[in-house]
């Protein structure tokens, strides 16, 4: 069993995760905490990375404000993506550098991620193009990160029951050629629980996986 906290916030506007995020870098770069995994769902929201992408929007402000959905820039990687209900989002505040360093560390995140595909029955995998997790040329994960001397915040969106509808007013990720799909478009028997206890399960199997192939100098 790796050593990673793992921390549920219910439903939570995503403000407040990133002020929660911001104070816990803080105390992971003191040391004075370990790794963490916030888990949670947001209200509905588009996020926007560092990377100019008005390009991404296909509806205008006003359209995607009257439906309900917040827009919000962030200082993660990345374009533009959607948060909402039925989604698992998990915040991970690691020391990526005790990890092999960022692409390492995206590459396990995805590992995860494909195992939680995998306990649902769901075949998934990577695009050797883009970051995240993909069945056929349909994503049903996300990843962003940000890291600050080595410290990493944001993390992953698991489209478990989401509205897939919501997803209409961009283009995810920038990614023209393809899709989303939800866990349960997928025709996954699931919920929310049962997919937090498998990502759970996941981390907790391929970080210590990870830990144990390491080499005793790293």
């Amino acid at each position: 069993m790796s050593d990673v906290q793992f921390e549920k916030l219910g439903k939570i506007g995503y403000s407040d995760a990133i002020n929660i995020q911001e104070r816990l870098v803080g105390e992971r770069l003191l040391g004075s905490i370990g790794d963490r995994i916030l888990l949670l769902e947001h209200p509905s929201v588009i996020t926007q990375g560092k990377r100019d992408c008005l390009e991404d929007f296909l509806s205008s402000e006003e359209e995607i404000r009257a439906a309900g959905i917040e827009i919000v820039r962030v200082d993660r990687g990345g374009r533009l993506t959607y948060h909402g209900p039925g989604q698992l989002v998990a915040y991970f505040i690691f020391d990526v550098t005790s990890y092999g360093g960022i692409k390492q560390f995206v590459r396990l995140i995805e590992d995860v991620l494909i195992g939680v595909c995998a306990d649902a029955a769901i075949e998934a995998g990577r695009d050797p193009e883009h970051p995240g997790v993909w069945v056929g040329r349909d994503k049903i994960a996300a990843i962003g990160l940000h890291v600050r001397k080595g410290i990493s915040s944001h993390g992953i969106a698991l489209n478990v029951c989401c509205d897939l509808d919501s997803f209409k007013h961009i283009v995810p990720c920038g990614i023209q050629a393809g899709g989303v799909t939800s866990m349960i478009e997928c025709g996954a028997d699931t919920d929310m629980q049962s997919v937090e206890c498998s990502f759970i399960n996941n981390v907790e199997k391929v970080l210590a996986g990870y830990t144990k192939a390491r080499p005793a100098s790293s």
